[in-house]
Order: structure tokens, then sequence, then C-alpha cells
């Protein structure tokens, strides 16, 4: 079965902001270790985004699991400087010892809503900010912006084609597996495809057609040796290129097995019709239609709207990179040490204090509101969206879900929403959240005490 984790390299503990570090050594020095929670929420939504899908933490579970310091980074933090041999010594012996609680990959999460809670001694709890919110920030917006994408292709396959213009080989990779949790049915990434098992899809290059004197020969020959393929056609003039198809097609008679064209530039709903039409006319009704070139949702949706007759889309960069909304505003924040609340209060980032629990309420098959409440309550009604995938260092079966199950769960769950949150557009009214009348009250008396 292929593993659930990636990294370019065997992921370092020094993959952390300094500032981490020499907090962990303030902290080592005054024997502040007791248990602090630690939760990470997203803020605010995008512009005109409803929700997102939590993606990523099959990463940093692995990531807990296996964090240690080598002798060699030890070495680098000695020359670095700032760091005694007493707090190198106590790198030297460091393993994280906590429990996580987190919605499982694939969960719809709303503004404020704790998608991972880290419950751990607080040098432990502190050092692995960088990574998680590294990891769960960026496979969390692949995988909702992923979401709107396969949601107005309305049934048409997805194939992620972003490989190349992804930033780095890691979110090239991680960001493949967030697309698939969120619906996407393929990737042209070969490498990611192994990892997670994930069917791989590609069709041609322009420079396949261009290397050849003649396009009707070089889609003969690719098809020769690839019969089920899908032929470029835009490398010249779009129609001319599907009527070379149909001319195919009559040299091979029943050994045509083409199974879709690709068109990559121009007016691709002007083109699908036209090239439907010539296709039709010849009687190669089961050739389909792919499509490329610079899509995202909002290109979707006008194709669709228009009717165009496409079959199948590859997105690239603008999913890849998230173009309209290339970070969440996301943030990890202490909560509660030595058993008591923590919050921020500075304007427009403040926090809400105590471990929670998020519990989901539907009513007549759809959710209508979510209610965020401490952990220890115990509220009458909805499903609680905080498991424990961790404990004492140790991940547990519920962090161990697969691919398949965090891809159900998102398409489960979005066909929950009601429809207004699933258009492109800011729902109105926004999805409910609220938060409970122990939280509310735990929040305003301790606001109090540290304005006081």
């Amino acid at each position: 079965m292929p593993p659930h984790h990636w990294e370019e390299r065997p992921t370092s503990a020094l993959f952390t902001d300094l500032y981490a570090l020499t907090m962990l050594q303030a902290y080592v020095r005054e024997g502040m270790a007791e248990k602090a929670v630690f939760d990470f929420f997203v803020r605010r939504l995008p512009q005109n985004w409803n929700y997102v899908i939590a993606c990523g933490l099959a990463d940093v579970l692995h990531y807990l699991e296996n964090l240690t310091f080598s002798a060699d980074e030890l070495d680098f933090l000695a020359e670095l400087g700032g760091f005694s041999q007493e707090f190198l010594d106590y790198l030297a012996g460091f393993r994280f010892t906590g429990d996580v609680y987190a919605m499982p990959e694939g969960t719809i999460a709303f503004p404020l809503e704790p998608l991972i809670e880290v419950v751990a001694p607080l040098p432990q709890a502190q050092l692995v900010e960088t990574f998680l919110i590294n990891q769960v920030h960026l496979q969390t917006l692949m995988a909702s912006k992923a979401a709107r994408v396969v949601h107005v292709a309305q049934g048409a396959t997805v194939v992620d084609f972003g490989t190349r213009r992804a930033h780095g080989t890691d979110a090239a990779v991680k960001g493949a597996r967030a697309f698939h949790v969120a619906g996407v049915a393929a990737t042209s990434n070969v490498l990611a495809g192994r990892i997670y098992g994930m069917p791989v899809r590609g069709t041609m290059a322009h420079s396949y057609i261009q290397a050849h004197d003649d396009e009707l020969e070089a889609l003969r020959q690719f098809t020769s040796l690839y019969p089920e393929t899908v032929l470029l056609v835009d490398t010249y003039d779009t129609l001319a290129g599907v009527k070379k198809v149909v001319t195919l097609a009559q040299i091979l008679g029943n050994s045509f097995n083409v199974r879709a064209i690709r068109l990559d530039s121009g007016d691709l709903a002007t083109l699908a019709h036209a090239a439907r039409r010539i296709l039709d006319e010849a009687g190669l009704h089961c050739v389909e239609i792919f499509a490329s070139n610079s899509l995202d949702e909002y290109a979707i949706a006008e194709l669709v709207s228009k009717g165009a007759p496409i079959d199948g889309f590859g997105v690239g960069t603008r999913m890849s990179v998230a173009s309209d909304a290339p970070t969440l505003d996301c943030a990890y924040k202490l909560v509660s040490y030595r058993g008591r609340g923590r919050m921020k209060l500075s304007a427009g980032k403040s926090s809400l204090p105590g471990r929670k629990q998020v519990s989901r309420l539907q009513e007549g098959g759809m959710y209508t509101r979510d209610v965020i409440a401490l952990a220890d309550e115990h509220l009458a009604e909805g499903e609680p969206l905080l498991v424990p995938v961790m404990r004492e260092g140790k991940c547990l079966p519920a962090g161990q879900g697969t691919l398949s199950a965090a891809r159900e769960r998102a398409q489960q769950q979005r066909d929950l929403l009601p429809p207004r949150l699933r258009s492109l557009d800011a729902a109105n009214p926004p999805y409910e959240v609220r938060i409970s009348e122990l939280l509310e009250s735990q929040r305003d008396q301790l606001r109090a005490a540290l304005e006081s």
C-alpha cells in the first residue's frame, strides 16, 4: 500500500523559525514545561470563499512521530551561536510526547474553528508550529481551491495539470494529493501517483506535433503506440486538427480507438461546439473533448454556462497556486497553559481560550450551523468534529485514514452544504458558527482580566 506522506528529503528538526528555538531555550531555562494547548485555525476566508477543506494532517502526524535532532543538526546550532550546551543536550533527547486532536482530512471547516489542537508540554507544542502551519496551510488551501473547481465542472472530469508551475516539488506533490481529496480525478504528476496510489493521466505536448513534418503523421504515429490516447489538435489550426483526427479515423477504421481530443487555446466554448459538430458528423460520437489553457473555477463555470460540450478539464497554474487566493489567513495560537485559558487581544487577531470541541448540526439533510464549545462541555446536539488522532506521541487509528476515505468525506460533506455555500460567490447569509455560552463567558472573563 502506498505511503501517505512524502518529503523532498527527510524533514529536519531545523525546519523551523529561529524564534521557536530561542523561545524553546527560554522555556527550558525557566522550567516552563507544563501542558499547553495550541489551536490551528483559519481566521477569515478569502473573498467569495465560503468554507475550507481540512487537509495536511497526515504529514503533520508523520513529522511528530519522527521528530528528532541529529548530531549534525546540533553541531550546526552550536556553530550558529546563542545556544548553551545544556540546551543542546536537551535537544539531543527531544521527542514529541503530546496528544493531538483534529478534524479528519476532508472535513469542511469554517473560520475560528480549530482544525488541529496540539496538547503537549509547552516547549514541544511551540517547536512544531512552523512545520504544522507550513503543511496544513498549503494543503488546506489547495484542497479548498480544487473543491470549487470540481463543483463547477458539474461531473466533468478534472485532472491536475499544475505540477510544472507549482511553487516547488513539495507543493506539487502534496498539492496533487490535496486536489484528489477535493475530488480531482487524476494528476499528471507521476511521482504523486506512485506515492499516493492516485490515477495518473496525460496527453501530449505541442512539441511532439512540431517535431514531425506533418501533423497527421504525428497523430498517426502517436496513436499507433497509444491507441486510446488523447490527441492534441490546436498546434496549428484547431478545427483543421480536428478534421485530421477524422481522417485518421477513416484510415484506421475499426482500429481507431482514440479516446478524446484536447483543446488548449483560443475560444474554448466556440471551438468545442465546432469540434463536436465535426466529430459527430463523422460518426465519432464516442470521441470526447478535453480542454485546458489557463482554467480555473470561473473559466470553467463560464464554459458550462455556454453549454460547451467539454467532457473533461485539465487545470494547471491557477489551481496549483490558488491564483485568486494564494494564502489563507490562518494561525497557530496558545489557548491554554497550566490549565488556564490564554488568548490574544490584538485587533483583528483575537483568539478563543481553552481546549475546544466543534459540533455540527443538521436539519432536513443539510448542515445548519456549527457550535464552538469548550472540550469538556456536554452539548446535547451535533456531531463532534475534533477527534483524537495522536496519544503520547503515537498516531492513533483515527489519524491513519486513507486518501480514499478523505476524498469520500469531502464529497459527502460538500453534498450536505446548503446550495448557497457551494456558490462561487460569498454566501448571504454565511454559514452560522456560534460560540457556546460557556466559552463566550470564559472569553469575556479572561478579556476583562487581561485588560484590567
